[in-house]
């Protein structure tokens, strides 16, 4: 009896409280910009003024590395030098670390032509900063890596 009531009572406040939805036609219309397309020139002097900014903090730091992360591109050499500034100037050189960890992964397939050419572009950067790369680290080897049986 007691379950029968409840019952009626819980549908009967849904109904009283929940208004009932719509569905709206939805437009599949795909959005484009027309705006003015950037140059690289452009993107990559915007990206640098970013993180050459003298009031940037930690925050913003990693907000333009992961939108730089979330494109489809491999940043410019002197991109990742005013990243590493902009890190230093923070005192942060785990987020360094990682960036250059990162900008390997964007290299994808072609690691071994485009890394090597990021390491040595901003190398000088790195040594003047104090800063080493993950190979430098040992991060580029699995933690608990064991010698294989075979090649003792």
């Amino acid at each position: 009896m007691l379950r029968s009531t409840s019952g009626r009572l819980v549908n009967a406040l849904k109904k009283s409280l929940v208004s009932p939805t719509r569905v709206c036609a939805v437009n599949a219309v795909r959005r484009s910009h027309d705006g003015p397309e950037e140059s690289h020139e452009e993107f990559d002097a915007r990206y640098e003024a970013f993180f050459n900014r003298r009031d940037i903090d930690g925050w913003e730091i990693r907000k333009g590395m992961n939108d730089l992360s979330g494109m489809d591109l491999v940043p410019d050499p002197k991109i990742i030098r005013a990243a590493m500034h902009a890190c230093r100037r923070v005192n942060d050189y785990a987020l360094a670390v990682r960036f250059i960890e990162a900008c390997k992964e964007k290299c994808g397939n072609r690691v071994n032509e485009i890394y090597p050419y990021i390491i040595q572009e901003i190398k000088p950067t790195l040594v003047e900063l104090g800063i080493d790369t993950p190979e430098e680290l040992g991060y580029d080897k699995p933690e608990l890596a064991l010698e294989s049986v075979y090649e003792m």
